[in-house]
């Protein structure tokens, strides 16, 4: 009976092993999150607000796209390129399933950098009612650099002139070669500046998130799992000892004889516990 019960108790051990890699699993994936959230804020409070750079400065021609110049501003000039205007929708703006709208940016330098002018609401069919018209000619305009977005997994696609994300090489397959595709530029200001312009895209959020708590609660969780089985076992022993009690009430045996009896299996009892 002993050797079952500490079986049973061995299955126990295991499910809270089990338990607590999962949790251990689980806390680790959270303090990554964390700590990706932090250096993508640190980013933020860095460059967000920085003075703007010219782009040939930030983004020489030919050279690629560095992580840390993310929400860099930058000053550029040339024309924008309205004939290649483009929609992204289901984008989460103004409480609503926002379009952002995306002109292609001819640079003197000959390259062509894509343009985010901000968000409109969703008009009566599946586009905004008006979409305000970017300035004509010679334009200075400052951005802030932020990578291209993939296609989403799920393949799900958009109408004629529009784009289910901020995919560059999709847009660089009407504009050219000449197309960056590897980062855009989210409009800050535009000189001259059109008569009316699209609601501009909501700043960053710097708040660090619930990650770093959530860590430290699974780390709690595991060594629940190890008292809660103890518990089971310790709890589990003393029921089996009262039993033992009203059975040697029932019989009429002595008290020494029981009480020795009883002491004697739970010395085995503990010793097999223990691993003596």
């Amino acid at each position: 009976m002993i050797r079952s019960r500490l079986g049973r108790w061995s299955v126990y051990v295991l499910v809270a092993v089990l338990f607590a890699i999962a949790c251990a699993y689980l806390s680790h994936w959270q303090f990554a999150r964390n700590e990706q959230r932090a250096a993508a804020n640190h980013l933020i409070e860095e460059n967000y607000d920085a003075p703007p750079l010219p782009l040939t400065e930030v983004l020489p021609e030919g050279a690629a796209f560095e992580p840390q110049d993310e929400w860099q501003p930058v000053t550029m000039s040339g024309s924008y390129l309205p004939d290649a205007q483009l929609l992204v929708r289901n984008r989460a703006e103004g409480g609503t399933s926002a379009f952002e709208v995306l002109v292609p940016f001819a640079l003197d330098d000959g390259r062509i950098l894509v343009v985010d002018r901000g968000w409109l609401p969703p008009g009566e069919g599946d586009a905004p009612d008006s979409v305000p018209a970017a300035p004509e000619g010679e334009t200075t305009v400052v951005v802030r650099l932020k990578p291209g977005e993939p296609l989403p997994t799920s393949g799900r696609g958009a109408p004629e002139g529009q784009l289910p994300t901020i995919h560059l090489p999709s847009v660089a397959a009407q504009t050219g070669d000449e197309t960056i595709v590897d980062v855009y530029g989210l409009m800050v200001s535009e000189d001259p500046a059109a008569a009316a312009a699209p609601n501009p895209v909501t700043a960053p959020d710097i708040d660090p998130g619930p990650h770093l708590s959530y860590a430290i609660q699974w780390i709690l969780f595991a060594i629940m799992g190890f008292v809660f089985i103890g518990y089971m076992i310790r709890t589990e022993i003393r029921a089996r000892r009262e039993d033992e009690a009203d059975e040697d009430d029932d019989l009429g045996l002595p008290a020494p004889p029981r009480r020795r009896r009883r002491d004697r299996d739970a010395d085995e009892e503990d010793a097999l516990i223990e691993g003596r």
